[in-house]
């Protein structure tokens, strides 16, 4: 198949290309977004390979539809950014990329909390200018502490075994969460109040529905414990900005972990370095000192992205050769 990846970075480019050698397709690269502005890029190619920030709308799919192109074959989990309903009208297929390494970002998500519990962000700048002093280092154990997910998919699974090796109280909030999947792992399943007023520490490990969009606001932070920690590698939609800016400047909160950012279109993945960041709130974010964000790079290590193109192609095959789509995104009932 002829497959027009989109927004398309270097280590894209450098794990599509090696998995494809077990495949054949023939891959272009752009580097341009998907959306209804540059969907002409589309034309001549049987499939296209979106990422995150790419926008695939109702109008975007009708002018795919028109181009000819028969699959829309995402290299990322979620697909909020797709209406799958439209594609569906158009009898395009949606695939996705349902657990490309849970670990990688269940990692990800104690990448941010150690570095906000034991300050080391800080205590890092402080070595590299030459004071050696820890005054306002002191941190915080893990161990004792509570620590609850917001979905228990296989990503929150594995941050709850990573809880439990820290010696964390681990309580979950997913009603389709079945205790027994975890083995002799001990969680507490509570409904999303309890888990709110419990946890010391809150994980987030949703998709993005219009159920989920801004399920942290005001009144759920409010309901936090002060100075606990909340942790976002999922979607940056799942948090109220504003809200979680009041919070902040209040001290109710003790540290904010994100990877992602509710309006990080056009942001995340570039290098704005050169130029003031215009987004007003993610600019007030950086200036707590008990903040952390990175670019959206939960999902990046190597084995990660391997296994990504992998399933991304081979996604592609079985659409072409008209095998089951295991990873097929279903419209809405």
């Amino acid at each position: 198949m002829r497959i027009a990846v989109f927004d398309s970075k270097r280590y894209d480019r450098a794990a599509l290309t090696q998995a494809n050698a077990d495949f054949g397709h023939e891959l272009v690269f752009f580097e341009a977004w998907l959306n209804r502005d540059t969907v002409p890029l589309a034309t001549g190619f049987d499939a296209v390979c979106p990422f995150v920030n790419d926008r695939v709308d109702a109008e975007t799919i009708e002018h795919l539809a028109r181009l000819g192109v028969r699959l829309i074959t995402l290299r990322s989990a979620g697909y909020n950014s797709v209406d799958i309903a439209a594609a569906a009208r158009h009898g395009i297929k949606v695939m996705c990329v349902p657990a490309y390494s849970p670990e990688a970002v269940a990692e990800h998500t104690f990448a941010l909390l150690l570095t906000l519990v034991r300050r080391t962000h800080r205590a890092y700048v402080r070595v590299r200018d030459g004071n050696f002093t820890l005054d306002g280092l002191v941190g915080t154990n893990l161990f004792g502490r509570t620590f609850g997910i917001v979905g228990a998919g296989k990503i929150g699974q594995a941050a709850l075994r990573i809880a439990r090796g820290f010696g964390c109280r681990l309580l979950a909030n997913d009603p389709s969460l079945d205790t027994a999947q975890l083995g002799d792992i001990a969680v507490e399943k509570v409904d999303l109040p309890t888990l709110l007023e419990q946890s010391d520490i809150i994980s987030l490990h949703v998709p993005l529905t219009p159920a989920t969009y801004h399920m942290i606001n005001g009144a759920a932070l409010a309901r936090m414990k002060r100075g606990a920690i909340i942790i976002n590698t999922s979607r940056g939609g799942l948090i109220d900005t504003r809200a979680l800016l009041v919070a902040l400047k209040s001290g109710h909160l003790g540290g904010v972990g994100l990877d992602v950012y509710e309006h990080e279109e056009g942001i995340f993945f570039e290098d704005l370095s050169s130029a003031a960041l215009q987004d007003d709130m993610l600019a007030r974010l950086t200036t707590f000192p008990n903040v952390v964000i990175t670019s959206h790079q939960g999902f990046l290590t190597e084995e990660a992205l391997a296994n990504i193109a992998q399933t991304v192609l081979a996604n592609a095959t079985a659409f072409e050769n008209g095998e089951p789509l295991v990873n097929e995104v279903l419209p809405p009932n």
